[in-house]
């Protein structure tokens, strides 16, 4: 009987009754994240819609939808997991991410601006 005891607390730290997905939530994972990562793929092999905005409109969206299925699917991340902190952590992953993207978009237009100006033939000489 101290035999099953001990068995218990062994393994008590493990029973947190975490849902760790089965293979059915896997498998819709997977094909949620092929059929969202085909659909914009071929939308831009394809050339794209006659709108610009559109195009990049429906390819952020599937994005956005992207990074959803893989935190729900595959890292299991739901409302009431680990006490908020992996809602702190989402939050704090997201504002590193929106800083870094207009960051870097902020550089490269400033780049654009200051190393490609109009180009004024005029003031090359050709000897």
């Amino acid at each position: 009987m101290a035999h099953s005891h001990t068995h218990h607390d062994a393994h008590q730290g493990h029973d947190d009754h975490h849902d760790h997905g089965s293979f059915k939530s896997y498998m819709t994972g997977f094909v949620l994240a092929v059929i969202l990562t085909v659909i914009p793929f071929g939308i831009v092999m394809g050339g794209g819609f006659d709108s610009r905005a559109m195009t990049i409109g429906l390819v952020v969206l599937c994005a956005v939808a992207q990074v959803l299925v893989h935190m729900i699917y595959f890292l299991h991340m739901n409302s009431s997991s680990e006490e908020g902190w992996t809602l702190l952590s989402t939050i704090f992953t997201v504002v590193i991410v929106v800083i870094m993207l207009a960051g870097s978009l902020w550089v490269m237009f400033h780049l654009n601006t200051n190393m490609m100006p109009q180009m004024n033939h005029e003031l090359q000489v050709m000897p």
